[in-house]
């Protein structure tokens, strides 16, 4: 058993934007490690951009990268841990995830904390995502949207007032996440951060018209994710039916396919039939056959014909 993570210290003002990013590599310690260990490399990386100099932060700093450290010789065998190809796909998958099933439950009208908290969740999860490059256009605009609407619901609630399900008009919402989260640990043991530097402003975002954006639900992640809640929610899996999955046809040709004496298979190719088998391993973590299939006749087509 690995000797547990060296404790952080006070988390220093100037990098106060990375508290959130750190609380949830807390809560996912037990349960997604993979994921924790990307919230703390998100945190690292981006708490160097802000602040590596101070000694505060060149401190708090150099004790994360010990617990990075720490994590990395503990899943050494783990694949998202030692693969980017793998990594990417497994945060994506558990962002996505998250988005859904708060996604289902706002469509569905039912409205609490813990759909809020996976809404959010879901959109520092898409923070977490740029360790491993830009985000997609789809997961930037996932990120908006889930913010957006954690602050939006939040407030109406709040309010005394009945939220609009599914996508509506986006507005300057903002709310303090880490005042309203009852009962969550501070990322540091016996600190706590002043209300102002947890407050998330909506309106930092573009006040774009989500009404015309058609988000389905089962279009961001498997269909069955939603069986599986979000640890704690205080919601029973029953409450969500998993979708029927629509299974794609096997392309014909490549059961007649062969390859030519001329096909030449450069590394860029064997790099990208690898990233498809990989993305189809991860979908099947989640029992989701149609992308798993569909990234497998990928990799076979290229693998058989050069060509995408």
């Amino acid at each position: 058993m690995a000797a547990p993570a060296p404790a952080l210290p006070p988390l220093p003002p100037p990098l106060r934007s990375i508290q959130h990013h750190l609380r949830t590599a807390q809560e996912l310690d037990k349960r997604e490690p993979v994921v924790a260990y990307y919230c703390r490399l998100y945190a690292m990386q981006t708490g160097m951009k802000i602040d590596s100099k101070t000694p505060e932060c060149r401190k708090f700093l150099s004790k994360l990268m010990d617990q990075l450290e720490a994590m990395k010789k503990q899943f050494g065998d783990n694949e998202a841990i030692t693969q980017e190809i793998v990594g990417s796909a497994h945060v994506e998958n558990y962002a996505l995830k998250m988005f859904l099933y708060a996604d289902n439950e706002d469509r569905a009208g039912r409205f609490h904390k813990n759909m809020i908290k996976s809404f959010y969740t879901a959109s520092l999860l898409m923070d977490v995502l740029t360790v491993f490059g830009e985000l997609t256009e789809e997961n930037a605009q996932h990120r908006k949207y889930a913010r957006w609407k954690a602050a939006y619901i939040h407030n109406c609630l709040k309010n005394g007032e009945t939220p609009q399900p599914g996508p509506i008009g986006m507005e300057g919402e903002s709310f303090d996440v880490e005042r309203e989260e009852a009962g969550s640990s501070s990322v540091h043991s016996g600190t706590t951060q002043p209300a102002s530097s947890s407050t998330y402003e909506a309106n930092n975002t573009p006040t774009s018209n989500y009404t015309g954006i058609h988000i389905p639900p089962g279009a961001h992640a498997p269909a069955n994710t939603p069986a599986e809640v979000p640890h704690n929610t205080g919601v029973t899996s029953n409450t969500i039916q998993p979708a029927p999955q629509n299974i794609p046809l096997v392309d014909p040709s490549l059961y007649s396919a062969q390859s030519g004496g001329e096909v030449r298979l450069t590394p860029e190719d064997f790099a990208r039939a690898q990233k498809y088998c990989k993305y189809a391993g991860s979908a099947l973590q989640y029992e989701d056959v149609s992308t798993a299939v569909q990234n497998l006749q990928k990799a076979l087509k290229l693998l058989i014909t050069g060509r995408e």
